[in-house]
């Protein structure tokens, strides 16, 4: 079904509201993909968090549209969304595609591209929250001017590219810059290096939507593990 263009007025879908952990799918089973987004939905989660690399804005190379379409439903059907995070280069080729696979947000990397504006607008156009990711050696200023564009905006809390990394220290102080320089209407994210012992800390610097992965899926229970940081999180808030 073909989504209405978002304005700034816009209101942001409930699902994205409020403190958030959102599970990345890069680390769960692909055997069980759809047993395990059940599992982890069926404990409270309402983000699911797709993680899509092409192999040259980082290493590795991941998932893209065909896979989302074969989960989207079954996210939509249990109250939830899609949280679509491009580590590619070239995103805004790619975006009429995942918004027709089932995106609900599409983040794109700020320095993958030198037309950041535009790409919000378009993502906009597609009737998705748009999304700007930053990695950690990129100053918060680096969105300043997008902040009436973004819906969202993600701050790296490791290297992009690959699940499991150390979370990175200053990280808490950046998020509390980035909370101060786009106010309070704008959604922050963080991922990387998230789990109960971290995400209460992000919590309470700004971040109200919190990506974990190996936290989650690289454990023989997800669905108590997704449990437990968001508990951390809901108690740093």
């Amino acid at each position: 079904m073909t989504k209405q263009p978002r304005t700034a007025e816009t209101p942001v879908p409930e699902s994205f509201q409020g403190i958030r952990i959102a599970p990345s799918i890069l680390s769960a089973d692909f055997g069980k993909l759809g047993s395990q987004v059940g599992e982890v939905m069926e404990a409270g989660a309402k983000v699911i968090h797709f993680d899509v690399m092409d192999g040259q804005f980082v290493p590795p190379i991941t998932i893209g549209p065909l896979v989302l379409a074969g989960i989207a439903d079954q996210v939509h059907d249990a109250g939830g969304v899609v949280d679509v995070h491009l580590m590619i280069e070239n995103p805004d080729r790619q975006f009429e595609d995942f918004a027709k696979a089932g995106a609900d947000s599409i983040i794109f990397h700020e320095e993958a591209t030198p037309h950041a504006h535009r790409c919000c607008h378009a993502i906009r156009e597609l009737g998705c929250l748009a999304g700007v990711a930053i990695n950690p050696g990129t100053p918060v200023e680096a969105v300043s001017e997008l902040k009436e564009m973004a819906d969202e905006i993600l701050v790296m809390t490791v290297n992009p590219g690959w699940g499991g990394q150390p979370f990175i220290e200053t990280s808490p102080d950046k998020v509390k810059r980035m909370r101060s320089l786009v106010g309070d209407d704008v959604l922050i994210e963080v991922d990387g290096g998230i789990g109960t012992g971290t995400a209460g800390t992000m919590a309470e610097a700004g971040a109200t939507l919190m990506v974990a992965g190996s936290a989650i899926f690289g454990t023989e229970d997800p669905a108590q593990a997704y449990k437990d940081i968001a508990a951390a999180a809901e108690a740093g808030a």
